[in-house]
C-alpha cells in the first residue's frame, strides 16, 4: 500500500495559501451545484493532483458536498486523483451523510486501482467508519468492517482500533464498541491499542468490573509491555474514581513487578481524587510509586500533597517535598508556601510558623489574610507578642487585605498583655488604614485603658474613630 494511499483525509494542518485553488474555491462556495463544473470549465485555469487535495481539504468543500463531488468530477477529466484525494472525496460525502454516493466513490476507487483494491486503504475505511458512528449508525459501520475483503483489505488490528475508536467518540458506547471487539476478535489479531481503546471507553463510563475484564483479556493475549501505559493508565484511574484504591494498588503492584507502570494522567487523577478525599494512607502510597515508576510530579500534584500532610500535621514531610520540588522542575507559589503555614498554625507549631513566615519573607511569598490573623493569635496565646507584632507588620507593609481580622486578634493579644502603648500606637495605625474596629474591640480597649488609669489615651483613640 502506497504511503498516500494511507494518508488520513484530516490532512495535515493549514498549508499555504495557492491562488488557484483559492480560484477554484471562490467558483465552489458561489455558484449553485448545477452549475460548478460549467463555471470551472470557463474559468481558464487547469487545476493539478496536489491542487485538486488542497481544494478537497478545504472547509468549503466540506459544507458543500454536492459542489465538492462536481469539482472533484471536473478536474479528473485533465489530471489523475492521488489516493488522498480520493480519501477525501469519501470524508466529505461521509461527514454530509450522503452515503450512497460515498460507497459509489468507494467502487470508483477500486476500480481506479485496476480491481484489487489499490487507492483503497484502511485510512478510507477509518473515514467511513467515523462517518457512520458520528451519525449514530454503528451496525452501518460494523457492515463495513465486515466487507472490507471485498475491497483487497484484510480487516487487521489498525482497521479493528479505527472502528473501536470510531464507536466510543459517541457518549456511552462502551457497550457497542466491547460487542464489535467480541465478534471481531477470534478472526484479528489484536494488539495493545485494541484494549487500551476499550480500557478508556469503559473509564468514562466509570465501570470498573468491565475495565478490569477486558485488563485480564488483554494481559492473556498481548502480554505485559511498559509502552501501553494508555491501557494502564484508564484501568487505574476506573478503580481510584470508583474508590477501590486498595484494588489499584493491587494492580500497580502487578503491573510494577511485571516491569510496567502507569503514566502521569494515573498518577496526576490518582493524587488528586485521595487529597481531596483526605485518604492520607493512600495518597503516600500512590506518592511513593510516582519516585519510582520515574514520573515527574507536577505543580498541582506537589499542591495537593502538601495541602494534605499538612493537614494531617506531617509538616516534616511537607518540608522535604518543598525542598524537592525545584530539582522536579517545579516552583512553589504563595498557596504552597501558606498551605505549610496554615498547617504550622493549625497543629499550634508557633515556632515553626515563626522561623517559617521569616523563610516566606526571605522568598518574596506574602501570607494570605486569613493566615495573618491565625498565626498573630497563635503567637499571643503562646506568649510571643513580638512574632504577633511581625506578622502585623507584614500586614501593613504589604497592604495585605481585608486586615479587620488580623487587627482584632493583635489588640485582643496586645491588651492580653497590658501593652496598652503598643495598643494606642497600633489604633492609630489602623485607624490610617480604614480598617473597621468593632465594637467589641472598641469595649475592649476602653476597659483596659480605664482599668490602667489612661483614659486620655482610650479618648484620644475614640475621637478619631468618630471623625472617620
Amino acid at each position: 500500500m502506497s504511503a498516500a494511499a494511507e494518508k488520513s483525509p484530516e490532512g495535515d494542518g493549514e498549508e499555504q495559501a495557492n491562488p488557484r485553488a483559492e480560484a477554484f474555491l471562490k467558483i465552489i462556495g458561489s455558484v449553485p451545484p448545477g452549475e460548478v463544473e460549467a463555471a470551472l470549465s470557463t474559468c481558464g485555469i487547469v487545476p493539478t493532483a496536489e491542487v485538486a487535495e488542497q481544494v478537497l481539504k478545504s472547509p468549503v468543500c466540506s459544507s458543500r458536498a454536492k459542489c465538492a463531488v462536481r469539482f472533484f468530477r471536473w478536474a479528473a477529466r485533465s489530471v489523475a486523483h492521488t489516493a488522498y484525494a480520493w480519501n477525501l472525496l469519501v470524508d466529505i460525502l461521509g461527514k454530509a451523510g450522503m452515503f450512497e454516493p460515498m460507497w459509489d466513490a468507494i467502487r470508483s476507487m477500486n476500480q481506479e486501482g485496476g480491481g484489487g483494491g489499490g487507492l483503497v486503504s484502511v485510512a478510507t475505511f477509518a473515514s467511513v467508519f467515523t462517518s457512520y458512528c458520528a451519525r449514530g449508525k454503528f451496525e452501518e459501520a460494523d457492515a463495513a468492517f465486515n466487507v472490507m475483503g471485498c475491497y483487497g483489505l484484510k480487516p487487521d488490528a489498525v482497521a479493528l482500533n479505527s472502528l473501536l475508536s470510531a464507536i466510543c467518540r459517541a457518549e456511552g458506547r462502551a457497550e457497542a464498541a466491547q460487542k464489535s471487539f467480541e465478534r471481531t476478535k477470534a478472526t484479528v489479531p489484536l494488539d495493545a491499542d485494541t484494549f487500551a481503546i476499550l480500557l478508556e471507553a469503559w473509564e468514562k463510563e466509570g465501570n470498573a468490573e468491565r475495565a478490569k475484564s477486558v485488563f485480564g483479556e488483554m494481559v492473556v493475549r498481548v502480554g505485559w509491555d511498559p509502552d501501553n501505559k494508555p491501557a494502564y493508565d484508564s484501568l487505574l484511574s476506573t478503580l481510584v474514581r470508583a474508590g477501590e484504591f486498595s484494588e489499584a494498588l493491587n494492580f500497580l503492584q502487578e503491573m510494577r513487578i511485571n516491569g510496567c507502570f502507569p503514566g502521569n494522567k494515573f498518577f496526576t487523577n490518582a493524587v488528586d481524587i485521595a487529597t481531596r478525599k483526605g485518604d492520607y494512607v493512600n495518597a503516600i502510597a500512590i506518592w511513593h510509586m510516582v519516585s519510582e515508576a520515574r514520573v515527574q510530579p507536577n505543580f498541582s500534584m506537589y499542591n495537593a500533597m502538601i495541602g494534605l500532610c499538612c493537614n494531617v500535621g506531617n509538616l516534616d514531610y511537607a518540608l522535604g517535598m518543598l525542598d524537592e520540588m525545584p530539582f522536579n522542575g517545579v516552583f512553589a507559589n504563595s498557596v504552597t508556601y501558606n498551605a505549610i503555614l496554615e498547617g504550622f498554625i493549625k497543629h499550634r507549631k508557633a515556632r515553626e510558623a515563626e522561623s517559617f513566615l521569616k523563610e516566606m519573607s526571605k522568598n518574596e511569598q506574602l501570607p494570605t489574610a486569613s493566615n495573618c490573623a491565625a498565626a498573630i493569635s497563635l503567637f499571643s496565646k503562646e506568649f510571643n507578642p513580638s512574632a504577633a507584632i511581625n506578622v502585623w507588620r507584614c500586614v501593613v507593609e504589604h497592604k495585605i487585605t481585608p486586615a479587620e481580622d488580623s487587627a482584632r486578634e493583635l489588640i485582643a493579644g496586645l491588651l492580653n498583655f497590658d501593652r496598652l502603648t503598643e495598643v494606642t500606637k497600633h489604633a492609630d495605625e489602623m485607624i490610617d488604614m480604614r480598617v473597621e474596629l468593632s465594637q467589641s474591640t472598641i469595649e475592649n480597649m476602653k476597659r483596659a485603658f480605664v482599668k490602667a488609669d489612661m483614659r486620655q489615651s482610650y479618648d484620644h483613640i475614640a475621637r478619631r474613630l468618630k471623625r472617620r
